[in-house]
């Protein structure tokens, strides 16, 4: 068959691909025609093998549809079953199971991709407020933190705190979000609306012409209740 025959049905808007599965599909080892003739299949969803409808609808000959078939079962895309009919007959059936589990691992490694270009900016973030490169067992925290769904943003706000009260170490931001995440602080909205409230509380307690109004970074998160 000529690649043309079965392109044509691409061109002419039979088809219609999603745009992540175009752009990613020589990931999954498949030539441009053999993706064609997968997508298809997708559009028809798990149905019932029949190379000759199959071929009657792309215009090409049934040799070739098997030929195609036959690439994309050796490929783990599809897998041909022998299955219950709606009549209750067994009839064999073309399932695409294996194609989806692949589309959700690529989809997963190209989240993978994103967060880990994101972790890295937190990584050099700390590494330069901290002045140094950090250890093995700091960049394992620093995941650990991120992988429980803390923000960057509020791992960032307690890193700047960190370093404004002069400490450098890991522990002490651990400690900071820690006590954020008892108090309900999930973002660093919540931390300045914190920091407000206690303002206004020194202000109210504070009996002296003692200036109180600077930022408070320099709580004691460790005693302040």
């Amino acid at each position: 068959m000529k690649s043309i025959e079965l392109l044509s049905i691409f061109r002419d808007g039979n088809i219609v691909i999603p745009l992540f599965f175009l752009k990613h599909y020589k990931k999954l080892n498949l030539e441009m025609e053999e993706f064609v003739f997968l997508m298809y299949l997708y559009h028809l969803g798990n149905c019932p093998f029949n190379p000759s409808r199959f071929g009657d609808d792309l215009g090409i000959e049934t040799k070739v549809v098997m030929n195609y078939i036959g690439i994309l079962t050796d490929k783990g895309m599809i897998r041909v079953e022998v299955l219950k009919n709606e009549k209750g007959l067994m009839e064999e059936f073309i399932l695409l199971d294996d194609f989806f589990e692949k589309l959700s691992l690529l989809t997963m490694e190209e989240v993978n991709q994103v967060d880990e270009k994101s972790y890295s900016n937190v990584y050099e973030l700390i590494e330069k407020e901290f002045g140094r490169t950090l250890s093995p067992m700091e960049y394992e925290i620093i995941k650990a933190w991120l992988d429980s769904r803390i923000s960057e943003d509020l791992i960032k706000e307690a890193v700047r705190e960190a370093t404004f009260n002069g400490v450098s170490n890991l522990r002490y931001i651990d400690k900071i979000l820690y006590e954020w995440g008892k108090s309900g602080v999930e973002t660093v909205e919540d931390v300045d609306n914190m920091r407000k409230k206690r303002n206004q509380k020194l202000k109210k307690e504070n009996t002296d012409d003692e200036d109180i109004d600077t930022e408070i970074f320099d709580w004691d998160w460790f005693d302040d209740e």
